[in-house]
């Protein structure tokens, strides 16, 4: 299976037509038609269905698609990694983010190692534990960021200077709002958004009896996106502190949990995935930049 077949066969799926598909990649029609037609002898499926003024995919071109996208990302970043071998003035990295107010030590590292390689090229993911661990293992991503502990076999980890804090977003009029924490039972029955990882992960076991009691209204892996439900009225947010905006103004606040609920954030890479030039660069500096700012943390 050729890769520039699946090249061509994304571009179809995505424009739904043969002429647009063949203009966006500067090839003659006949070229493209042909190619989908050997991919689709090849595979032994049907891809698409024709109809007059477009093209929609069948169940199996779907599949195609799916797998397709990871495919050509992964030949897309071996390219890219064989070409950085001998480039000292830069290369590609590819990280995948979990949400954390930490992020921000990363992009301070990043900028420091741009103004040492001006050719650096960073290509940033987000999502949750979940997601960016799935894309890492399948060699999509040169490192992830996660906040829960790493399988020690599988990943080597750097752990983040602080930890951070879960708490509920709410409306600045809510009567909970002035409370100066949250326990398990003030939340009894109220409509809780959170991630699926959170809720299932540090809530449960931070709710304890109260857990059964507390109901997930909805499921978010963005907080940013949970706030504008807690803004309508719709509920209350779980997230950690720091990433939703309640300055004044904004019409939420924040709340953290009681007992404290605090959690580490991690950035892992996998031990069985070779690291590029650039990439092991950034890996040696984050690791002893972290280490200084643990010892001043500690000394303070």
């Amino acid at each position: 299976m050729e890769i520039r077949n699946l090249r061509y066969f994304l571009a179809v799926a995505r424009e739904e037509n043969m002429t647009r598909a063949a203009e966006f990649l500067h090839v003659s029609q006949p070229t493209l038609s042909k190619a989908l037609k050997a991919l689709e002898e090849e595979l032994g499926k049907k891809l698409f269905v024709r109809h007059s003024f477009s093209i929609a995919l069948t169940e199996e071109g779907a599949l195609l698609r799916d797998r397709a996208e990871d495919l050509v990302s992964m030949a897309d970043k071996i390219e890219k990694e064989f070409l950085s071998l001998d480039d000292i003035t830069g290369g590609d990295l590819y990280l995948g983010m979990a949400e954390s107010y930490q992020i921000r030590y990363l992009a301070k590292e990043l900028r420091i190692l741009k103004a040492q390689y001006p050719g650096l090229k960073y290509h940033i993911s987000s999502g949750d534990t979940e997601q960016v661990t799935e894309k890492l293992d399948k060699g999509l991503l040169d490192f992830a960021v996660i906040c829960e502990t790493p399988d020690p076999k599988k990943y080597e980890s750097i752990e983040f200077p602080q930890k951070d804090v879960w708490g509920l977003v709410m409306p600045a009029d809510s009567p909970l709002a002035e409370r100066k924490s949250i326990r398990p039972e003030d939340m009894a029955g109220l409509p809780i958004f959170s991630s699926e990882q959170g809720w299932y992960g540090d809530i449960q076991n931070w709710a304890g009896e109260y857990y059964d009691q507390m109901h997930l209204e909805g499921s978010f892996r963005l907080s940013y996106n949970g706030s504008m439900f807690v803004k309508e009225g719709l509920g209350y947010l779980l997230t950690f502190e720091h990433i939703v905006d309640v300055s004044e103004g904004s019409g939420l606040v924040f709340r953290p949990l009681e007992p404290t609920q605090e959690v580490r954030l991690y950035l892992i890479h996998n031990r069985f995935q070779a690291l590029t030039p650039i990439s092991e660069r950034f890996w040696k500096q984050v690791k002893n930049s972290f280490r200084d700012d643990e010892n001043m943390h500690i000394q303070k």
